[in-house]
């Protein structure tokens, strides 16, 4: 396999962006899923489709857009999508979490109007929705390794405010944190970052890379630090795993990273459970 990695270009592209994804996606998944927002990712992977059907619609049918990448209309619908979350957030004062099932009643139905459009399933598309290594461009290489570092950079100077965001909003705003700008700003990340990640994982799967191992994490984690690392390493590990995986038994890469996470998942659940027990037993 290591000398596959140095013959093939595909395979170099697939692997580097996955050792970025493995990284970034839990990173965000952590604020996520403190905020109590695990099906935004859901949501905006949906709204991705969309954005993804729409281009290869458009490609079909017009000449300006044949040879534009699709990612980047998944983006702007990713990124809209968004954006209208936030909007009925503030819609919905009292009841914001109806603003995530809304988007993505949309981006189902929008994506279902454009497959429909388009005659249906084709190539492309089921490797948006599912992941494939051999789609990963040199392209989407660096796409997705911009978007990533400035996440990175965004999430190291904000944050103790996105910390402050996360567990305690309204202390945030009473401290003086524009809020509102900083949803903005933590919204717009996680849209990019799900439809920079679809190539490996899939968009059906993609939330499941932010989130599991953020689930995992939080069983066996001492901190809030220690629960971004962990989430990390859990979602390289799952990522590399899966790959290295899918690679030797001819398995579909985006549904082996989603298992891996699941079975690390699984493996912490029951350590945490075994250490609870044996570590209440006194000898």
């Amino acid at each position: 396999m290591i000398s596959a990695i140095f013959q093939y270009e595909f395979l170099q592209n697939a692997f580097l962006a996955g050792m970025i994804i493995g990284v970034i996606a839990p990173l965000l998944g952590v604020f996520i899923v403190v905020r109590r927002l695990s099906l935004i990712a859901d949501a905006l992977s949906h709204v991705t489709l969309a954005g993804i059907a729409a281009s290869l619609l458009l490609s079909k049918n017009s000449a300006l857009f044949v040879g534009v990448n699709p990612i980047y209309m998944g983006m702007a619908f990713s990124v809209a999508g968004s954006l209208f979350i936030e909007k009925l957030r503030t819609v919905y004062k009292h009841y914001q979490e109806l603003a995530i099932p809304i988007i993505l009643s949309g981006g189902i139905g929008l994506g279902v109007i454009f497959i429909s459009l388009a005659d249906g399933f084709n190539t492309d598309l089921f490797s948006y929705l599912f992941g494939s290594v051999s789609a990963v461009t040199r392209l989407d290489l660096w796409t997705i390794l911009l978007i990533s570092i400035g996440v990175i950079i965004v999430i190291i100077l904000l944050y103790k405010e996105l910390f402050l965001l996360s567990f305690d909003e309204e202390y945030a705003k009473a401290t003086g944190i524009a809020v509102k700008s900083l949803h903005f700003v933590f919204i717009i990340m996680v849209a990019l970052v799900i439809a920079a990640s679809m190539r490996i994982v899939g968009i059906l799967l993609v939330s499941s890379l932010m989130t599991l191992p953020v689930a995992a994490s939080i069983r066996i984690s001492r901190g809030f630090k220690q629960t971004i690392f962990l989430s990390m390493l859990f979602g390289e590990i799952s990522v590399l795993g899966g790959l290295t995986l899918s690679y030797y038994l001819n398995l579909a890469p985006g549904g082996t990273i989603v298992m891996l996470a699941v079975l690390i998942l699984i493996v912490t659940m029951v350590s945490k459970k075994l250490s609870s027990q044996f570590g209440g037993v006194r000898v």
